[in-house]
């Protein structure tokens, strides 16, 4: 605190202007909103398709940002976008390269208006890697995510959630925020592909440097640490991780079992540390192993639905205006954001 009044965002006074649509950029401009800057969402006569889905998705990210509607394919369209970006210090865009191209919205293209206006392309393989259409399902897949999720026994599988969208536009975030502080204009190019890729690090090094093949492992178990997956309980399943022989000395006192007192013991044994953790969680519910586990500091929760979650973690539900929301999961002393409501379409035109 300052004052006594609340600290102004971290990017207050950080203008931002996003040209996107249904998740990626959107989440991306989120996180800079709830920091503190100002985000101009430019959207088309029609809106961001995400309208379309529901009301509480495009509040979901879309919260605290300004509305202007501008048709980029028509002069008066690009003289508006002309002004903005002159007072601007980014601009975000995720179209399909040849749109992106076709509308101006490159560092190339926008320079003449702002020589340090920071412009990041967020596509699906790249600015100039082609229109193929990159959905968060299809890059999944494209990348090794799907291949290397689910079951040995089943069919490759694709996390329940958009991690593709999601880790693709927090990349973005953070190299539009590297260049301004670089206190450059230029062009970034953050495309779907390469961020999944990356986020494989440790599994590409394994096959690039030692022919590794990722493989799936049943209930999701790592591949390195053993046990480090789920298992079946009394009732509900529980995520155990044991990652060093400090937690299995732990684990194994309240558990009751001996033996396999090394990391190399257990890795060399699976199927027989599986075969006995298994048998011992059966005695007892998911929820009580978890609250005996943690006690003792060891890696353990019970599996919960999403509900279950939020009801558990009331601290991370904001209210935008009439929704109620997941909020900000920076936490910064002394600032709470200001978490104002989506804005109506066009609401910001003539500011």
């Amino acid at each position: 605190m300052t004052n006594g009044s609340p600290q102004a965002g971290p990017l207050a006074g950080i203008k931002v202007i996003e040209v996107g649509s249904v998740l990626a950029g959107p989440y991306a401009t989120l996180m800079l909103a709830d920091l503190g800057a100002e985000v101009t969402k430019i959207e088309p006569p029609a809106g961001d398709i995400s309208r379309q889905v529901s009301d509480s998705y495009f509040a979901s990210i879309n919260r605290g940002k300004r509305s202007v509607v501008l048709e980029l394919d028509t002069a008066a369209g690009q003289r508006r976008l002309g002004e903005l970006v002159a007072e601007s210090d980014a601009l975000l865009v995720n179209m399909k390269p040849s749109a992106i191209h076709r509308f101006g919205l490159t560092y190339q293209a926008l320079r003449r208006h702002n020589e340090k206006i920071v412009c990041v392309a967020l596509t699906g393989f790249g600015l100039h890697g082609g229109d193929h259409p990159a959905f968060d399902h299809i890059v999944q897949a494209a990348t090794g995510v799907a291949a290397m999720t689910g079951d040995p026994d089943g069919p490759p599988t694709l996390p329940g959630y958009t991690s593709v969208d999601n880790s693709t536009g927090l990349t973005a975030a953070l190299g539009l925020l590297a260049q301004i502080i670089a206190g450059r204009g230029g062009q970034l190019d953050v495309s779907m592909r390469d961020v999944m890729l990356s986020q494989l690090n440790y599994h590409a090094a394994a096959y690039l440097n030692d022919g590794v093949h990722p493989q799936r492992l049943p209930n999701g178990a790592h591949k390195f640490y053993v046990p480090a997956q789920l298992f079946d309980t009394a009732a509900g399943y529980l995520a155990l991780f044991i990652t060093h022989d400090g937690f299995w000395r732990a684990f194994a006192a309240e558990a009751g079992l001996s033996g396999f007192a090394t990391m190399a013991e257990r890795v060399a044994n699976r199927e027989a540390v599986l075969a006995a953790v298994s048998a011992a969680l059966a005695t007892d519910t998911a929820s009580n192993w978890e609250t005996r586990l943690t006690a003792r500091g060891i890696p353990a929760a019970a599996v919960r639905t999403l509900p279950e979650a939020l009801d558990r973690n009331p601290d991370s539900v904001i209210t935008a205006g009439p929704y109620r929301l997941v909020g900000c999961p920076i936490r910064i002393d002394g600032h709470t954001p200001d978490y104002r409501p989506a804005p109506a379409l066009g609401a910001n035109q003539q500011s």
